[in-house]
């Protein structure tokens, strides 16, 4: 049967892990979708409302897919003897690494892709634009 100590050990480390995880995906998105528009307007031919579209999609899947798979990480655990620092680490160290490597595949895709989506929408009558905004508000 499950003693006091275990359970408190057992859920500060659930507490810990998703913290950690959850945390730390939020961090890499901001950073990726902050620094990642240029690359994005770039790839899609200086179309920057395009860009930014899709960075915007690409950060929430991103938010999906990592912390549905860091919750899905919380089955499995041995709480019976839980090791806070070594279990938690080693979840937590996973889920780094699965965060980057869907970001480089995406990274791939992206470069890949990016050309010909910008070609397709151009010849479907949309020109890239600039910002708008900030081109009427210098005008005035």
């Amino acid at each position: 049967m499950w003693e006091h100590g275990s359970l408190i050990v057992a859920n500060t480390s659930y507490a810990s892990y998703l913290i950690l995880s959850i945390a730390m995906t939020i961090w890499v998105a901001r950073v990726l979708s902050k620094n990642g528009e240029m690359f994005l307007i770039k790839c899609f031919g200086q179309d920057q409302e395009l860009a930014k579209s899709t960075n915007h999609l690409l950060v929430i899947g991103f938010y999906l897919v990592n912390i549905g798979f860091i919750c899905a990480r919380l089955d499995g655990w041995n709480v019976s003897n839980v090791d806070l620092v070594p279990n938690v680490g080693a979840k937590v160290g996973f889920s780094v690494l699965v965060l980057g490597l869907m970001h480089f595949f995406n990274m791939v895709m992206i470069a890949k892709f990016g050309k010909t989506v910008s070609s397709w929408v151009r010849t479907n009558g949309d020109e890239p634009r600039s910002n708008s905004l900030l081109s009427a508000k210098t005008t005035d």
